[in-house]
């Protein structure tokens, strides 16, 4: 079982009955052929000394990595293609003596998503490595007021790097995902005790970006139904608004940052019944959908796919509930979708160019990931 799929940390309380996988046979067959053809094309897109696209960015080298890493069409149990192999010596050699692997700013985005690369790889050559790297991760935890106080709408959350001006949901989720995937590296007693977030911190500010009064102590929550659970980007920021009946304006959520809430309270080992975990679940119940990213449309759709598939595995749930008595089959949904966009070499691009997506390389990695990712949910 590939470590995309140990997510399940509590998924007691929010699993349903187990799918029948007859009903998913012959689109697991298609699912792994795609995923064949889309790293595939990837490998074509692989530069000499082994990066991806932008070596200023190693986040794509790392991405494609990942995707060739989980792919269920190869073992590297038994060998590590050159290609791969190439890739991952290219990405290590960027690594920093902060223990950041980056080249051009965006340290915490370049870091985690190389952390989760060199733990999918699944061996232990480069312990040494990610070790380094995820204490630069935990390093860029914020606590900007007063030491040990959750007094700054930022503290407990994580931004792009220490010299930014704000801690964001995106940085945050894709760091705490590297450090779950990552933590079997420093559990196995060979690298001494190790700095660790300051959870109850992270979950503080993770509720500072979730629709949700009751546990958000933000001016701008709001509990309007069309906000309410859903999560926004910042603590302080959406990346789009409401303006609610009595004028007041309301972050709207939306659905990318709600399924990486959804992940990161998981990770955060936030309980099955917890009324955030409950809310972020309704609100994506109602907001459900694989033609867009709910409350951006076409902006961040292939980053938002990835992380519905992560997170709708990680907390065990075969179909969501939705309005009046349905019930959405969302590995059928998506894979169906991710299936019917691939194009004839094997790629997949956003019409949209925000947040990278225009690069035809991450979106095809992102596509990747979450085809993958669908592929080890199906119960064998």
């Amino acid at each position: 079982m590939k470590p995309a799929i140990l997510l399940s940390l509590f998924a007691a309380g929010l699993a349903t009955a187990a799918p029948d996988n007859s009903r998913y046979l012959s689109l697991q067959q298609e699912i792994k052929q795609a995923i064949a053809r889309g790293n595939a094309w990837l490998k074509t897109q692989q530069k000499e000394d082994g990066h991806w696209d932008d070596e200023g960015i190693p986040a794509f080298t790392a991405l494609a990595l990942t995707a060739a890493s989980r792919d269920p069409n190869v073992d590297l149990k038994k060998e590590t293609p050159e290609n791969i192999a190439k890739g991952f010596d290219w990405l290590v050699k960027q690594q920093k003596e902060d223990g950041g692997i980056y080249n051009r700013g965006l340290t915490v985005y370049n870091t985690a998503t190389s952390v989760t690369a060199l733990s999918a790889l699944g061996k232990s050559d480069y312990e040494s490595v990610i070790v380094r790297a995820r204490k630069h991760l935990i390093g860029q935890q914020w606590d900007a007021g007063e030491k040990g106080k959750t007094d700054n709408p930022n503290d407990g959350g994580i931004g792009y790097g220490s010299k930014n001006d704000h801690t964001d949901m995106s940085n945050t989720y894709l760091a705490i995902e590297a450090l779950a995937l990552s933590k079997k590296v420093v559990d196995d007693g060979k690298h001494g005790d190790q700095p660790d977030l300051d959870w109850d911190a992270a979950v503080k500010f993770l509720s500072r970006c979730q629709n949700l009064t009751a546990s958000n102590d933000q001016p701008w929550a709001s509990d309007d139904a069309k906000n309410k659970g859903g999560f926004v980007y910042t603590s302080t920021e959406s990346k789009a608004e409401d303006t609610l009946p009595d004028g007041r304006t309301a972050l709207r959520s939306y659905g990318s940052m709600s399924y990486a809430g959804l992940l990161s309270l998981i990770y955060a080992k936030v309980s099955a019944d917890d009324p955030r975990v409950v809310a972020v679940k309704d609100w994506l119940a109602k907001n459900y959908t694989v033609d867009e990213n709910p409350g951006l449309k076409a902006e961040g759709q292939y980053y938002y796919y990835q992380a519905m598939s992560k997170a709708l595995s990680a907390a065990n749930i075969n179909t969501l509930k939705l309005a009046a008595g349905k019930e959405a089959d969302w590995r059928k949904d998506l894979g169906e979708k991710l299936l019917s966009v691939q194009k004839g070499d094997g790629s997949w691009a956003n019409t949209t160019g925000r947040w990278m997506e225009s690069n035809p390389i991450l979106v095809t990695a992102y596509s990747v990931l979450a085809l993958e990712q669908l592929y080890d949910s199906i119960p064998r």
